[in-house]
């Protein structure tokens, strides 16, 4: 937390050189310098608090602060990019969170890999995507990326989204993991109270709006048309194989539960028993 908190200090920047925060919106020499010294002096001070192992820890938690901070420059800001500061700011932020929430609640099963940064080759492809796509659009059809009441409700399917996410996962605690979980342990209980009355995958109907929403901020058509597609299909596979497992560990108990609770997502009933 202390590192997320030090790299979002970035977003003081304007008030130390008494500049507006526009300077880091479309920064000349001295807001690239002023960024480059913060930088490294944070940097310089996490390399110095803490012995390696946390370090790897602290760095990227301030490199999601940093990030954070510099959204909500671009958010104050008029500019052009102000719904893509808004992004900045989602998308850092539930980065961070997905850490945090999971020491917190599961500290057992905490590695880097809790930050979710390293999710997979096709989920960094997809976030590269929708920049690549946000940039065009925005040179070639820059009142495209103007919109400003469907950004408003891209950050509130995001902000709702993540929320669900949050609350499956704490209310879930410890039986709650990142990783399919192949083999049950003993505090291994089904959860069916809070979130989990509504929908069977909380957690994984917050991630699948969350994902969409951050397009609809960004105005991307063509990338909310293929974040819905490739989350919809993740997802149909993730839940299928979850509930083999799940199946596996509760036997007749989950299967009452499937049939009382919707798995949440559109047209995904999950995994089909031959009766």
């Amino acid at each position: 937390l202390a590192s997320f908190l030090l790299g979002a200090s970035v977003a003081s920047l304007p008030l130390l050189l008494g500049s507006s925060p526009a300077l880091l919106a479309v920064p000349g020499l001295r807001g690239r310098l002023a960024l480059a010294l913060h930088v490294a002096g944070v940097n310089a001070a996490l390399l110095l608090l803490y012995p390696r192992p946390l370090y790897k820890i602290a760095v990227r938690a301030c490199f999601l602060g940093f990030a954070f901070g510099c959204g909500v420059l671009l958010s104050a800001g008029r500019s052009a990019w102000r719904h893509f500061g808004w992004y900045m700011c989602s998308l850092s932020l539930f980065h961070y969170s997905e850490y945090l929430v999971t020491a917190i609640n599961n500290p057992r099963s905490l590695s880097l890999d809790s930050f979710l940064l390293n999710h997979s080759f096709e989920y960094n492809l997809a976030a590269l995507s929708s920049w690549v796509e946000f940039t065009l659009e925005k040179l070639l059809f820059p009142e495209l990326k103007q919109i400003t009441w469907l950004s408003t409700v891209g950050l509130l399917m995001v902000i709702v989204g993540d929320c669900l996410r949050k609350a499956a996962m704490l209310t879930a605690g410890s039986n709650f993991n990142h990783i399919v979980q192949n083999e049950k342990s003993d505090t291994h209980t089904l959860v069916t109270s809070g979130v989990y009355g509504w929908f069977r995958h909380p957690s994984y109907v917050g991630w699948f709006y969350w994902s969409i929403g951050t397009q609809v901020l960004l105005c991307n058509p063509i990338c909310v048309v293929g974040y819905a597609l490739a989350s919809w299909r993740f997802f149909r596979e993730r839940i299928e194989e979850e509930e083999i497992t799940l199946i596996h560990f509760f036997g007749e108990e989950y299967l009452e539960y499937k049939r009382k609770v919707p798995s949440g997502l559109p047209f995904i009933r999950g995994v089909k028993l031959e009766l």
